[in-house]
């Protein structure tokens, strides 16, 4: 199951899209893996207050246990991320996961950092744990529905960015549902409820799940999107594949990874077509090291160096984000570092930091793209998105805009979820997550995707009905249009 901190990798029944039988939104949370601390593991020891995300966390036994606490003004309770080891400098591992490392940057601060995410979270040393926090606290199925009620609306209101943004008054939220809340109130009454208060947020990095029952299952999605079941999920696939072989691919040159999950082939007038649909769970058992092995494998294998290179190097790609449904934002980055021959800054990210006011966040922090240590394609680039472009998929859709040359987006707009999700355990045992963080633009430290997302220099109709049943691919005709165009690539 998931630790509450995770970033977008792992979450209930979500895997790449929100759209696997309901096409995962992902974005957000793998298991508490490894904790690598800094040699002076002893002065780690203590209670540190994480900066946003609403976490306290413990690090005890000369630094070998560590673990955490969800904090509201109204609760605590034992976060899911928890990590052990058996000397005092050797890594934490569980179930495989990528490191977690702790890093002292003074007596009183230090920092954690995911490696399968981008960027860090501060922590300040804190003289104890909250006084409602206690390590022999655990969720119980018949818990009060109204402390459940009150835990689910305050981590919303101290977390929660974008209320203005998308016309909710949550304070309403309250006022108008609470007074339903009584010790009586059914699961499946309350479920209702706390699906009903966060669906007018049509927001894709929001749900709740109750594990124990197949039902109890909700995510928010934004209101133009439909998200395609596993028959259509199918037919978008086969329309993709159909387009690229109609468009003369050469089949010596079409490569597949990941089952299916990262496609390469090569068009006439030397154009590459590589279509990434997720970045999470290329491999059994959903470990980041393999996702990553195998993604690097496939981008070695494609991008080589007679291709990025010389004569025969390639005159255009297109990358196909359109059915990318998101997963670590360390892999995205991945695919950014080959296609540049120079460092730059993605995005710059922060989270909400005031439990009363949505408009303050942490110091933003640069999220830096450095070209790859091998070949890197420079040349012509173009980008297919759409509405199924969502989450990891769109923060390398961002970090792409500040390339040079700049990519040409073509599609439509992307989903508008960027945030990692903070999962978080009601004291019920009920699961639910929410986006606490913006992605800022590098070009003006101000601009924001969340909710629009990111619109397409070029908009043409993507996988409608129109385009699917008289076989059409307009992103994917107008991409070779205007990479045909521009002859070849710039170097």
């Amino acid at each position: 199951m998931n630790a509450g901190l995770r970033p977008h990798t792992r979450s209930p029944r979500t895997t790449a899209l929100l759209l696997a039988a309901a096409v995962a939104l992902t974005t957000a949370a793998g298991t508490a893996s490894a904790v690598a601390a800094t040699p002076r593991t002893a002065s780690l020891d203590g209670t540190w207050r994480m900066d946003g995300y609403g976490t306290v966390v413990a690090i005890e036994d000369g630094g070998r246990k560590l673990r955490t606490y969800e904090t509201t003004g109204v609760s605590c309770l034992p976060g899911e991320l928890t990590g052990t080891r058996t000397d005092a400098t050797g890594p934490f591992r569980q179930d495989g996961e990528a490191p977690l490392t702790v890093a002292l940057k003074g007596s009183d601060r230090s920092e954690l950092a995911f490696g399968d995410n981008v960027g860090h979270r501060t922590l300040r040393r804190t003289a104890a744990l909250p006084a409602n926090c206690s390590p022999a606290t655990v969720p119980s199925p018949d818990a009060d529905p109204r402390t459940v009620f009150d835990t689910y609306w305050q981590t919303y209101a101290e977390n929660y960015p974008f209320f203005a943004a998308r016309h909710v008054d949550w304070n309403a939220m309250r006022d108008r549902y609470r007074p339903r809340i009584t010790a009586n109130t059914s699961k499946k009454e309350l479920f209702s409820i706390l699906s009903e208060m966060i669906r007018p947020l049509y927001d894709g990095h929001t749900g709740l799940v109750d594990l124990e029952n197949p039902d109890g299952y909700f995510s928010g999605h934004r209101q133009d999107t439909v998200i395609p079941g596993k028959q259509e999920r199918a037919r978008i696939d086969g329309a993709v594949a159909a387009s690229v072989d109609a468009a003369g691919a050469q089949k010596a040159g079409e490569r597949s990874w990941a089952n299916g999950q990262i496609t390469y082939a090569e068009l006439p007038g030397r154009i590459g077509f590589l279509r990434i649909t997720t970045f999470l769970g290329y491999d059994r058992g959903n470990a980041y090291e393999a996702d990553k092995a195998t993604l690097d494998k496939a981008l070695d294998e494609v991008f080589t160096a007679a291709r990025t290179s010389g004569p025969d190097a390639l005159h255009g790609l297109v990358l196909d984000l359109r059915l990318n449904g998101g997963g670590s934002d360390r892999l995205a980055l991945s695919v950014a570092e080959r296609l540049t021959g120079r460092p730059y800054t993605a995005y710059l990210k922060h989270a909400r930091n005031d439990a009363r006011d949505p408009k303050k966040f942490t110091p933003a922090e640069p999220i830096a793209v450095s070209p790859h240590r091998g070949p890197v394609y420079t040349g012509p680039l173009t980008v297919l998105t759409g509405r199924l472009t969502m989450s990891a998929g769109e923060t390398l859709t961002q970090a792409l805009l500040g390339r040079g040359p700049r990519p040409v987006l073509i599609g439509e707009n992307t989903q508008g979820l960027f945030s990692d999700r903070l999962e978080r355990t009601l004291p019920n045992g009920w699961k639910f997550w929410l986006p606490n963080e913006e992605f800022v633009s590098a070009q003006d430290h101000r601009t924001t995707y969340d909710g629009t997302g990111i619109p397409p220099a070029i908009h043409t109709d993507v996988f409608t009905e129109d385009e699917l049943s008289h076989h059409r691919d307009s992103a994917l005709t107008r991409a070779l249009e205007e990479l045909r165009g521009r002859g070849p690539a710039r170097r």
